[in-house]
């Protein structure tokens, strides 16, 4: 993306401030220690100096606007737990205080995280009959009949003949890739995917290339380099190609380009993994993820990664595929050997949530929660555009993000909201680029009309005050219908 030239002069202006002033206050933070014994004499520093640099000289400044504590369910309002701190913001404690807020952070797209009339007292019974946990891994004694039925449930979702489920959506990725591809393999990967494909990726021991982020164009040069170049030193073939990208990009909100990727591996002989977990459930006409938004046959992707821990207001992630590679897996996936299953009642909360979303529990409100979100999502972005604000992302798309660039409209811009009782996340280095911090909003089915409308006079006032109106505003249908009324007479 382009930023504008003095956005981006101010932000490395102030930067440079702040790292000139840390550094300052480190030279002397070095000169008290050095009078002082250390009491791990002959041990090396655990924090070396640049190692722990920003968190003690950036972050900390602002942590009050990261990690709030809430204390209720996270629906459409949420109660968020007040915190103090007498240290300049190096320790926050907790209150007894809350204030309820308005929910802009949580990836509860289709308001299933709340308590439901058809999925809550399914979960309820599942907890008395199977407890918390199973306490055993999937090849012990970890499997349930539960567990069963939801890969059944999820394979049928999601248009795939098998597919596995793990506890964590984290490990997914970061698990799957090692047992799929290793040394003499090639992993091609989006400049922006999530850093649990990245982690994956460097830990399979397979060569890793990174394409610029969703164009196609550059991934079919780097395909066309590699193929030609083949493995390093030796030039032999690669043993297998496989193209990483996601369905909704969590921090930019954008939709995969998945056709002409999709066309792009085909021809050169590459398999498809998708992460369709800010996809899968909140978008597509069923909730069936890009594939059926964008109009794209499953079958044509290899791998189909996902997480419950969005739509489906549960915990955990699935791979789903053919038959032979879920068998596959299940014989060698380290997450699915060594760690503790899925709980019962998460799993009872996937399989009641999917019914839901399928119609399969005797009522439309599946259809109408996928309206609703995507009703409220094209709104929202509509008039935060409108308002003058850089809004990053597609239609349709849930996740938007409102960029706010400079490192002190940060705690400006998060402060100010929560005061008026508007709860956003605020993303900055090392999950985004250094320049590009922003505020990445999450709309869910759950929030009415009115929620929208006092977001966005939040946001817009807020956005005055802290001044992240980078484009000039619409001028209202009103104003324009006076202005034509005075030229008239």
């Amino acid at each position: 993306m382009i930023i504008p030239y003095l956005t981006a002069l101010t932000t490395y202006f102030s930067y440079g401030l702040l790292f000139a002033f840390g550094q300052l206050r480190d030279f002397f933070r070095k000169s008290v220690d050095w009078w002082s014994a250390s009491t791990l004499q002959g041990y090396a520093p655990i924090c070396l100096g640049l190692e722990d640099f920003y968190i003690r000289r950036l972050y900390l400044r602002i942590q009050d606007c990261f990690n709030r504590p809430i204390s209720s369910p996270p629906d459409a309002w949420f109660d968020v737990v007040e915190r103090v701190s007498n240290d300049n913001n190096k320790t926050l404690k907790r209150t007894t205080k809350v204030n309820r807020c308005l929910n802009l952070g949580s990836y509860n797209y289709l308001g299933f995280a709340a308590a439901d009339e058809y999925c809550t007292p399914r979960v309820i019974e599942c907890l008395k009959k199977y407890t918390p946990s199973t306490c055993s891994t999937r090849v012990d004694g970890g499997t349930t009949i539960l567990h069963t039925e939801m890969e059944e449930c999820v394979a049928n979702f999601v248009g795939k003949p098998a597919a596995i489920v793990f506890g964590m959506g984290y490990v997914t990725n970061s698990a799957i890739l090692p047992v799929l591809i290793g040394k003499g393999g090639l992993i091609i990967s989006d400049s922006l995917n999530h850093n649990s494909i990245v982690n994956g990726a460097r830990g399979s021991g397979a060569t890793v290339r990174v394409f610029q982020h969703n164009t196609p164009s550059h991934l079919e040069s780097v395909l066309r380099e590699q193929i030609a170049d083949g493995q390093p030193r030796t030039h032999r073939p690669w043993k297998k190609i496989i193209v990483v990208v996601e369905g909704i990009y969590s921090m930019e909100g954008e939709l995969c380009k998945l056709p002409e990727i999709v066309s792009i591996c085909k021809k050169y002989k590459a398999f498809v993994y998708l992460d369709e977990a800010h996809s899968i459930g909140a978008v597509g006409k069923s909730g069936r993820g890009v594939c059926e938004l964008l109009g794209v046959d499953t079958a044509d992707v290899d791998i189909m990664m996902g997480t419950f821990t969005k739509s489906f207001g549960s915990s955990g992630g699935y791979i789903a595929g053919s038959k032979e590679l879920i068998q596959y897996l299940k014989y060698t996936c380290p997450a699915h050997l060594y760690a503790t299953s899925i709980s019962a009642p998460a799993a009872q909360q996937i399989i009641s949530s999917i019914k839901v979303v399928l119609g399969e529990d005797g009522s439309s409100r599946g259809a109408q929660k996928l309206a609703r979100i995507r009703e409220n999502s094209n709104f929202f972005r509509s008039e935060l555009q409108k308002m003058g604000f850089e809004v990053l992302g597609d239609n349709d798309s849930p996740v938007m993000p409102i960029m706010l660039y400079n490192p002190a409209k940060i705690p400006a811009f998060s402060r100010e909201c929560l005061k008026r009782n508007v709860a956003v996340v605020t993303v900055a280095f090392p999950a985004t680029p250094l320049l590009l911090a922003r505020a990445r909003i999450c709309i869910s089915a759950s929030h009415s009309r009115e929620d929208l409308l006092k977001a966005l006079e939040v946001i817009s006032t807020v956005g005055d005050m802290v001044g992240v109106k980078y484009f000039p505003a619409e001028p209202n249908k009103q104003q324009v219908e006076v202005g034509q009324v005075k030229k008239v007479d």
